[in-house]
Parts: C-alpha cells; sequence; structure tokens
C-alpha cells in the first residue's frame, strides 16, 4: 500500500479554488474546453545580466460555448501583468474588460471576462508577463559557462512535462496541438534559437510588425530595456501543429558547428547544427555527425520526411535530465551530448550516439505523433529506445552488437522495477500532473521498448516497422492513444494485437512461466512475478497472453524457434521430445522470467558453458538473470544463480559477464552488512570469475579489436578492482601515480579511467584525493568529471568524506549530485552518508528541485539500497507529514526494494554462506592438490 502524506489526501473542489464562474471539467486535472488553441504567438525577452525575462503571449481563440464567459489557463511562478491583458476581436485591442484569478496550487489562470463573449468570431488574448530566470532546470532558466576566469549565463528552456507554463501561459497539455510563432528580444551579441529557422531579424527600435497585436508586444517589450540600441528582434518562423512542451527557446553567446544531410524521399539538403558555449564546442563533432547519419535512415524506414527546415542541437552545462526532443532544437546535458575523441571511453561515445538517435527519434514519436496524456508516454519513449537506440543506431555501428546488449541495457531493467507492488502500468491512468516527472522511469523507456521488441520479434521486424509507418501516418501532427498503434500494426500483419499485447501495457508487473516436466512433455503455467514472491490471489488475476518461443534442436543439431505457440490460460501442457534439449523464451524476447526444475536448469547451464553450444549470449546472460531474481524472490536459491555464474568461468562474452557482474553487485550490496568473512568470501568469487579475463586480455586497448572486448576488459578490471585484487589495484595506482608525475594521461586507457580515479582514492591518501577533486572541479571533458564526482565518494578516511559532503553541499551543480550519490551508495563503508546528507539537506534540496526529475532520482538513490525494516521505518518517519506527491512513487518503491532485500537475506543468508564456504574449500583443495 502507498503511505500518503496528509497534505496530498484531498483534491479540491473548484470551488475552493476559484471563482465558480470560472469552468471547469469533469475531470479536475484537465483545462476546460471552452475555448480551443489555434495559434500562439510568443514574444520573450531575455534579460542575461539581470537574470529575468519578460513576455507578451497571443494565443488565437476558437470560441467552443455559446457564451465565453472566463477562460482558464495554465501558469505558474509567472507575473501576469494583469492591467494590460486585453482581448482582440477584429485586430482592435480591448483593456480593462477581464479580471485575473491566479490559484497557484492548480498552477491556473482564469481570466474572467467582465461581459460575455458571443460565439461569432476567432478572438486573440493578449497577456503581458514577466519571470525569473531561476536554476531550477526547469522552465526557462540559467546556466553558466567558463569565460575569463569567471562565468557567464545563457538561458534554454525545459518544458517536459509541464513547465512550459512556467516561461508563459499556455494549454499545457499534450492533447492541445497549435502553431507557434516565436519572436526572441535579446542583446545584440547574442545568438537567440529557438524550434524553427530565422524568418527576419531587425533593431528592436524598427518598424517591422506585421499587425496591430504585434505592434502591441513589441511595444510592451521595449518599455522593458534602458537602452533599446543594444537589443534585436528575431523572428522565428511559425512551427507544425505542436504541443506546449515541445516549444523550446534559449538565448547566449552560442558558437555552433554545422553539418547537413539530403533527404532520401525528397531530395532536399537540410541544415543541421550543434549549439555550445566556447569551451566545450570542440567536443560536439560527433554527436553532429550521428544527427546526420540518422535522420535520413529514418526517413527510409518510416517513409515519413522531416518536416522542419532544420534541426539543431543545444549542449547546456546545467540540464535536469540526459537530453530533450524539442522539435526543431534538441537540448541536453554535456556528458549526453559531448565526446572528446582523445579523452572520453567507448561507453562514452555509445551514450552519445544513443541520446543522439533517441532525441531524432521523437522527431517522429512524439513531435509529429504526440500521446494523448502523459498516461501513454510510453507511445513515444518505448519507441524512441528500441528504434533510435537499437534498430537505426545498430545500422551505423553494428559492431556494437545493440540486438543483443539490449538484454542487459533495458529488458533486465524494465523487469527489475516492474516485480514491484508498487510499479505501474505501461500506460498509467493518472491524469495527475505531478505523477507526469515520474513516469520517466524504466518501465515507459525500458519495458515499452521490450514490449514493442517482443511485438516486432513475433510478427517480423518487416512488418513491425510497416505497422509503424502507418501508424504514424494515420496520426501526423495529430495525438494517439495505444489503440492507434495496434489497430495500424493488425492492418499490416492481419493479427489482432491488441488482443495479443494489450494486458502487457495496460496491466501492472509480468509473469513468470514455470515449467514441470512429464515424461511426454512440459506443463507451463503463469502466474505474476513480484520480486518479494509473494503475489496474493487478487494479484494474480491477470492472463497475459506470452509467446513462449520455445526453442528445440533440429535433426542437424540446429536451433529451432516457434513463434507461434502462445500461452493464453493459465497453464498449459506441449508435447516435447524429452530426450532433445529444450528453453522457453529463446534469444529472451519474452518480457517474463522462467522458472525450470533444478535438473533441467543444470543441463542448460551445462550446455552455455560448451563451446558451440546451441544457446544465445542472449539465452546465457537470460539464465544467469533469471536464477539470481528467482533466488531473490524465494523461488529458489541463490546458490543456484551462483552455480550458473561459475559455469560461465573461463568464457569472454561480454553480455553474459555483464550480467554476472551486474547480479554479484547485487548481491554484494543486499549483504553489505553481512559478517566481513561473508563479504571476503563474495569478492574472492568475484576475483576467481574475473581475474582469468584479465590475465588474457591484460590492460592495453588496441583499435583492432571489436568494441565487445574493450568493453569487457573494462568491465573485468572493474570487477577485479571492486575485489581488491592486489595486482589490479597495484596496476592502477601505479599508473595514476605516473599520470600526477608526468601531468599527463597517456598511460591511463580512456576506458580505465573510471575505475583507476576510484582506486587512487580509495587506497590513497589526501595526495590522491586533492588530485581527483581538482580534476571535478576544472574536467578536460564531461567523462572526466563524472570519473572524478564518482571516486570523490570512495574515501575511507572520515576527515575526507566530511570534506566530499561540504563540496556537495556548496560546490556541486544540481545536476551532478546524482553522481555523488550514486558514489556513496555503491562503496558501502560511505552509504549511510548519502541519506544523511539528503535527510538534512533536505527542504533546501526539495526548495531548488523539488518539480523536476533530478529530484525524484534523489530521492530513489539515496534509500533505495538499504536492506532492513529498521532502516524502512526511518524512512517512513522521515517523510511523514511532508508533501510526496511529487515523488510518491518513487518513494513506494525505494521502500519496497528496501523491504525486499531484507527478505531476501533472511531466506538466503545461511545458503549463500554455506554455499561460498563450500566453495572456497574446493579452491582449496585445487590449489593443495597443485
Amino acid at each position: 500500500m502507498v503511505r500518503h502524506s496528509s497534505s496530498g489526501c484531498q483534491i479540491p473542489t473548484v470551488n475552493d479554488l476559484m471563482d465558480t464562474d470560472c469552468p471547469v471539467t469533469e475531470n479536475y486535472f484537465h483545462l476546460p474546453r471552452n475555448v480551443g488553441l489555434a495559434h500562439c504567438q510568443l514574444f520573450v525577452l531575455t534579460d542575461l545580466k539581470a537574470l529575468t525575462f519578460s513576455g507578451v503571449a497571443i494565443a488565437h481563440l476558437d470560441i467552443l460555448v455559446d457564451q465565453l464567459t472566463s477562460i482558464t489557463l495554465n501558469s505558474y511562478k509567472l507575473s501576469i501583468d494583469e492591467k494590460n491583458i486585453a482581448f482582440c476581436i477584429d485586430g482592435q485591442p480591448i483593456y480593462n474588460q477581464a479580471s485575473l484569478i491566479t490559484d497557484e496550487e492548480s498552477e491556473r489562470i482564469c481570466i474572467k471576462f467582465k461581459a460575455p463573449i458571443a460565439n461569432n468570431a476567432r478572438i486573440k488574448l493578449i497577456i503581458p508577463y514577466e519571470g525569473k530566470l531561476s536554476g531550477s532546470m526547469t522552465g526557462y532558466y540559467v546556466s553558466y559557462a567558463p569565460h575569463n576566469d569567471t562565468t557567464r549565463p545563457y538561458a534554454l528552456t525545459q518544458f517536459e512535462p509541464t513547465s512550459a507554463r512556467c516561461a508563459f501561459p499556455c494549454w499545457d497539455e499534450p492533447s492541445v496541438k497549435a502553431t507557434y510563432s516565436v519572436t526572441m528580444v535579446s542583446r545584440q551579441d547574442t545568438i537567440p534559437l529557438s524550434n524553427m529557422s530565422v524568418l527576419e531579424e531587425f533593431p528592436l527600435g524598427d518598424a517591422h510588425s506585421h499587425s496591430r497585436e504585434q505592434e502591441v508586444a513589441l511595444s510592451y517589450l521595449r518599455n522593458k530595456v534602458s537602452d533599446i540600441n543594444d537589443w534585436k528582434t528575431t523572428h522565428f518562423n511559425t512551427t507544425p501543429l505542436m504541443s506546449s512542451y515541445l516549444v523550446a527557446f534559449a538565448n547566449g553567446h552560442f558558437q555552433y558547428l554545422e553539418s547537413s544531410y539530403v533527404s532520401p524521399l525528397s531530395g532536399v539538403r537540410r541544415p543541421l547544427r550543434i549549439y555550445a558555449t566556447s569551451d566545450i564546442i570542440h567536443q560536439a563533432q560527433f554527436a553532429l555527425d550521428i544527427k546526420a547519419k540518422v535522420l535520413p535512415i529514418y526517413e527510409r524506414k518510416f517513409d515519413i520526411e522531416y518536416p522542419l527546415s532544420k534541426l539543431d542541437t543545444l549542449v547546456a552545462h546545467d540540464f535536469d535530465s540526459g537530453a530533450m526532443e524539442n522539435w526543431g532544437l534538441i537540448t541536453g546535458r554535456t556528458n549526453s551530448l559531448l565526446y572528446d575523441e582523445k579523452g572520453s571511453n567507448l561507453h562514452d561515445k555509445q551514450n552519445v550516439a544513443a541520446t543522439e538517435s533517441h532525441e531524432c527519434a521523437h522527431m517522429w514519436f512524439g513531435d509529429i505523433v504526440t500521446m494523448n496524456t502523459w498516461s501513454s508516454l510510453w507511445l513515444k519513449e518505448g519507441f524512441a529506445t528500441i528504434v533510435g537506440e537499437v534498430i537505426v543506431l545498430d545500422e551505423i555501428f553494428p559492431e556494437w552488437n545493440l540486438h543483443t546488449n539490449f538484454f542487459s541495457d533495458s529488458l533486465v531493467l524494465a523487469l527489475e522495477l516492474d516485480a514491484k507492488r508498487s510499479s505501474h502500468p505501461v500506460n498509467i491512468e493518472s491524469p495527475d500532473p505531478k505523477i507526469a516527472t515520474q513516469l520517466f522511469d524504466s518501465l515507459s523507456y525500458s519495458k515499452a521498448a521490450s514490449v514493442l521488441r517482443m511485438i516486432s520479434y513475433y510478427v517480423g521486424n518487416e512488418a513491425f516497422l510497416l505497422g509503424t509507418s502507418k501508424y504514424l501516418k494515420k496520426r501526423l501532427y495529430s495525438n494517439a492513444d495505444p489503440k492507434d498503434l495496434w489497430e495500424a500494426m493488425a492492418e499490416v500483419t492481419g493479427t489482432d494485437i491488441s488482443q495479443f499485447i494489450d494486458n502487457w501495457v495496460s496491466r501492472i508487473g509480468f509473469p513468470l512461466l514455470t515449467v514441470t516436466e512429464a515424461a511426454e512433455g512440459i506443463y507451463v503455467r503463469q502466474d505474476r512475478f513480484l520480486s518479494t514472491g509473494d503475489a496474493t490471489e487478487d494479484e494474480n488475476k491477470t492472463i497475459w497472453n506470452v509467446p513462449l518461443f520455445l526453442m528445440v534442436p533440429d535433426p542437424a543439431g540446429k536451433p529451432t524457434i516457434d513463434k507461434n505457440l502462445i500461452l493464453k490460460e493459465r497453464e498449459t501442457f506441449i508435447p516435447l521430445d524429452m530426450s532433445k534439449l529444450w528453453k522457453i523464451n529463446a534469444g529472451a524476447f519474452g518480457v517474463y522470467r522462467v522458472a525450470y526444475s533444478n535438473e533441467h536448469l543444470r543441463r542448460l547451464g551445462k550446455e552455455a558453458s560448451r563451446d558451440g553450444g546451441i544457446l544465445s549470449l542472449s539465452d546465457r546472460a537470460g539464465l544467469v538473470s533469471d536464477a539470481t531474481a528467482l533466488a531473490s524472490a524465494g523461488y529458489g536459491k541463490t546458490s543456484g544463480g551462483l552455480e550458473i555464474m561459475l559455469a560461465m568461468r573461463g568464457k569472454m562474452d561480454y553480455l553474459v559477464w555483464n550480467t554476472v557482474a551486474d547480479h554479484l553487485d547485487t548481491i554484494e550490496s543486499v549483504w553489505w552488512e553481512q559478517p566481513a568473512e561473508v563479504l571476503n568470501d563474495i569478492r574472492a568469487f568475484r576475483e576467481f570469475l574475473f581475474k582469468p579475463v584479465v590475465d588474457f586480455l591484460g590492460y592495453e586497448y588496441n583499435d583492432n579489436e571489436s568494441p565487445d572486448v574493450h568493453l569487457l576488459r573494462t568491465l573485468a578490471i572493474r570487477q577485479c578492482a571492486s575485489a581488491s585484487t592486489i595486482s589490479v589495484v597495484k596496476e592502477l595506482r601505479d599508473r595514476f601515480q605516473k599520470s600526477m608525475e608526468t601531468g599527463n594521461e597517456k598511460n591511463i586507457p580512456a576506458n580505465l579511467q573510471r575505475t583507476t580515479y576510484r582506486v587512487a582514492v580509495q587506497y590513497g591518501t589526501r595526495k590522491e584525493y586533492e588530485a581527483i577533486k581538482k580534476i571535478a572541479s576544472n574536467p578536460p571533458n564531461p567523462s572526466a568529471k563524472v570519473s572524478a564526482m564518482l571516486a570523490m565518494t570512495k574515501v575511507k578516511d572520515e576527515t575526507l568524506i566530511q570534506e566530499t559532503l561540504q563540496y556537495m553541499a556548496t560546490d556541486v551543480k544540481d545536476q551532478d549530485l546524482y553522481y555523488f550519490f550514486i558514489g556513496l551508495l555503491s562503496f558501502s563503508p560511505n552509504r549511510r552518508h548519502a541519506s544523511t546528507f539528503f535527510k538534512e539537506n533536505y527542504s533546501k534540496l526539495y526548495g531548488r528541485l523539488g518539480g523536476n526529475m533530478t529530484f525524484v532520482d534523489l530521492v530513489k538513490r539515496a534509500f533505495e539500497d538499504y536492506t532492513s525494516e529498521e532502516d524502512a521505518r526511518d524512512i517512513e518517519n522521515f517523510f511523514e507529514g511532508k508533501d510526496t506527491s511529487k515523488f510518491k512513487l518513487v518513494l513506494a518503491q525505494s521502500l519496497e526494494s528496501i523491504r525486499a532485500h531484507a527478505k531476501w537475506l533472511s531466506n538466503s543468508r545461511e545458503d549463500v554462506a554455506d554455499w561460498l564456504a563450500s566453495w572456497r574449500k574446493s579452491c582449496d583443495a585445487m590449489q593443495e592438490s597443485t
């Protein structure tokens, strides 16, 4: 059960909020539909010296009722100039005929007319306003770039999901689409940016107005400046129909790199740019190159041309979360969009490519076609993940094995969250805008992408892409619901996709398939899987249509997969030749887990360890993942998962070892307060598995090696460092020492930078700590900054950890607190410092970040790794009486994680200790015999 704070339990009635003459819909959370927004003229003056902005919004409205008495729209943290509110009928502004009612709680204003307006004309509503450029990373906010030994401000927007209202009065709901024409007023030496290309630019004092209301707006803004000659006006072209959260603008001292691509559909060449400040622009080329490569692929795959005349990207020093798909003006943080050819590692390169491709995918999924409500956020994020980060990017970098690595990058994350009671359906029916920010999680992204991937495998990739294209074409420049996608898929495939897939997106959770063997086949039963293993009868009512993807060998011994076998009931019997090897969920395309008998699991484990076996990499990784997840939920022994990990020793497959590492990390994290003997055995087991990989691959990276070899080497060295392997720790410390002596890091490969920094601090003195702190404060690239911030949390000296906490409180950007929390939580000696810091600074953090995604992440990171009921109760007591409405989902999930960890420990503490002791004895015996 989710606990609610007392302040968040009651939804106020409209009479509590505003004058009864201001209409509302039956649903409190949706704006009334007494008018329809057709077009919005937006005029914004940005004062980077005063850190303020002024604006005029002119809404072109169709009256949808017989008598219009008021208009309700969204506005938050804006100062509305009530005396200058006007409306135009037949082009003449009318003033002093409306009153303003403001409600901060609902983030709305109501403009009430003194006399009703008849439904006989389109009206134009003129709203002047002002605001402050805050550092909140939402709305229209300020960021800073280094400049001449100090910093220089610039401004940009971040509106998704509900912060457009913080920058201009608007109808801030995805279903309200209109065209927008943006005009920026800025200082002459700065560059204004927006969604569209520039139509015209001229000094603010010049008369270039094309309409009476435009002159009203510019006249209002001219009065806001002292020296009109310092300012210019920039008109941008009008956008297509779009939702408010996609509007974007920025102003600052930017530089840019430029490229272009030629549309394969029309032959039109479109300019592409990436903007950044002068200190970082040199690291932006790779992201620009990715954009130029992916756009023609999207056009070909969906037979829809990118419709705007340009596509820019703006890299920001301060950004809430990753990147944002503003139509025509992508924005994002430095470590998501910058790549240093000399100083960044392979993971950084893959991350930048995935980010830029993901945001480009949104030009189709989200921008051209937009979900009706935030309840269907997954319709854009799921597609952008599977299409942008896998299908399209794979055509550019096939050597990255993106289809295979999707298992650990996305599917496992989805299953982990969806195994909680506090999970939510992919398509969540919650109209409350306070929930929207919390929906940007691994369900809306990873589970949605996993379900789409499962559909693609089931119907075939070509049919899947054709169905997707049909879906987009039917909803061009409009909104969509899941049924629109299912209908388009059905038309192409001839399959009732809606019936097949509905429960996967409309119901919470996923199934566990329990397989029982018989003489002539197998019984397969489905039940809801929970991380605590105790689903009640009421929680276990959903029956999913489960594609079994049953693999059996053909007469030649090659694997064949039955894609048409669907489990549609609670349990079924499948005839099989039991003398042959078989496996459910071949290729790990299904969004579920499978429990086999111990005997069959050993048989599969033996096949997985065999060179040239018929199990794919995904199959082997899936066996490890399922075994550990089932054990943690009480369906089996954790030692069974350790046995499968042991069977993989000696293999050189990155995906398998990445899965093993993730689950070993989880076990050690949950066992973090157990006796030292057990923890030492876990680390010794980790070393036993990964040290042979380090010995085989070494420390040097070769350009002729595959990316998977690079990733495996990095992983194995990191794992051995975590296990305190003496030779690895010494090697990395020596490399860091040499870098300090020589003043360069040529002997530290970029792929080993993160682990080297960590080892240097963890086993070093103040000297190493200060060197790392200097890098964190003045990094050569985003990768080095993240590596240094994470390393600063690994200190063992109490004085230095207190200095790190003070550094977090005074010197760290809000967006970067996330990395310090991750670092503290992943290092058990310092884990409790994370929650202590959060509690002590809660009021400050909530005041600065309470409305954004960074704060939601901090709530999750601060607590979810604890493992006792006492910790869970302490956290509940801390939040008692606080308004948790903006993060209640992740708080509930964190509390559930803690209690699931406690239950796992209770069930498996002795099992793990006994298995590790037995394993160590066998190792000792082997050493004695040699």
